[in-house]
């Protein structure tokens, strides 16, 4: 019996083809879908985390500035009591001073005195002022 002689092909057939091929090509769009989602997810939390650390800082800033501005607020009030103060004596040691002046003919000791006071008193309410000056 005589044997046909069959060729052998040498190509890979179109089974294995269609394996190698999709296979393939599946990898690379799952590993770059992959990539692609953990690239997103990176960008998605750090916007995250910086609007989290943005509010935080807000927050920490908005309590200082509250509390530098009470302790303004008390200082400021304090000054204003001390000036009032100041100006009730500088108002009653003029009244003083006006009776000295109509009821002496001439300069006294005492009259001497109360100028010296009244500018002593003159120049602590100057120096508050400044002090209220610098803290506006």
């Amino acid at each position: 019996m005589p044997y046909a002689a069959e060729q052998v092909s040498t190509s890979p057939s179109p089974r294995n083809q269609r394996k190698r091929g999709p296979s393939v090509q599946v990898f690379l769009a799952v590993w770059i879908l992959l990539i692609g989602v953990g690239v997103s997810a990176t960008v998605m939390y750090s916007n995250h985390m910086k609007k989290q650390m943005v509010k935080e800082l807000d927050a920490k800033w908005q309590q200082q500035v509250s509390l530098i501005q009470s302790d303004y607020q008390n200082q400021l009030k304090t000054l204003n009591g001390e000036v009032a103060e100041l100006q009730t004596k500088v108002q009653s040691f003029n009244e003083l001073l006006t009776f000295t002046k109509d009821n002496a003919s001439s300069k006294t000791d005492n009259s001497n005195q109360l100028y010296t006071q009244l500018s002593e008193v003159k120049k602590q309410l100057s120096d508050l002022q400044k002090k209220m000056d610098l803290l506006k």
